[in-house]
């Protein structure tokens, strides 16, 4: 279980990120996390990660305070990150140094076939395409073998079909283990196809404005009347988390908040 108790941040110029922020997800489960600008969704991340510390508030996985970085989560950004003085099996393999040569080389190589690179494993990342790179981070964040993994907008920056190809390329990656899935997405079908529950955010400073159910069968029809109640029922909390926004602070003339 991975659970967020009454979490908040306050970065050291003052700025408020987050704001009682309090989830539970059960292992094995799928949550998106939705919202406009500035609602505190990588904060969010960050803070599940270890790579930042909560001003208020704790991060608990299966009982331990997460407070640095941990081997049972990992991590894929929006960009690949992928080292480029490394080989694409060197890049999976980075985090398992610790292993003996020979499993480390095991464990890259099924990594690699699971997620369709087998034969890149010699290739420099600069060979790649962005979806094979995103791939290979996938890949790279998979093979230590996480309890939870964390994405920040992990396909924003591929065209709407390697988009589509990734996300269906998760889900049948999220089967292997069922390791817990946090995502952050601006794409509201993105969470709609990939999530067990969306939590939607309003922001400044980021607080959980509602919690949506996805109860569909997988593959997800994105052409079903089902389908569209959930949207309409996502895009009217994200309008609601606007409003609200709205209503309580003031927004300079021309300013783009959402």
């Amino acid at each position: 279980m991975l659970i967020l108790e009454n979490i908040g941040k306050t970065y050291a110029n003052g700025v408020r990120a987050l704001e009682r922020v309090s989830l539970e997800v059960p292992i094995g489960e799928i949550v998106a996390v939705v919202g406009g600008s500035g609602c505190g969704k990588s904060t969010l991340l960050r803070l599940v990660s270890g790579l930042d510390r909560a001003t208020d508030g704790r991060v608990v996985l299966d009982g331990e305070e997460i407070t640095a970085p941990h081997g049972k989560i990992g991590m894929v950004f929006q960009e690949p990150r992928l080292l480029p003085w490394l080989t694409v099996a060197d890049n999976v393999g980075f985090g398992l140094a610790a292993l003996p040569r020979e499993e480390r080389d095991t464990r890259v190589a099924a990594q690699l076939g699971r997620v369709g690179l087998a034969d890149k494993a010699a290739v420099w990342p600069r060979e790649l395409s962005g979806g094979q790179a995103q791939r290979v981070a996938l890949a790279r964040a998979l093979v230590t073998r996480p309890e939870v993994l964390l994405l920040d907008e992990p396909f924003s920056a591929l065209d709407a079909f390697t988009r589509a190809d990734l996300q269906d390329h998760l889900l049948d990656l999220w089967h292997d283990a069922e390791p817990t899935l946090v995502v952050v997405t601006h794409d509201v079908d993105e969470a709609i196809v990939l999530a067990d529950r969306i939590v939607v955010m309003r922001p400044r400073p980021g607080r959980i404005a509602d919690e949506i159910p996805v109860d569909l069968p997988r593959p997800r029809d994105r052409d079903s009347a089902a389908w569209d109640a959930v949207k309409r029922r996502v895009l009217a909390a994200l309008h609601g988390a606007r409003e609200k926004r709205r209503d309580t602070a003031e927004v300079a003339p021309g300013a783009a908040w959402w």
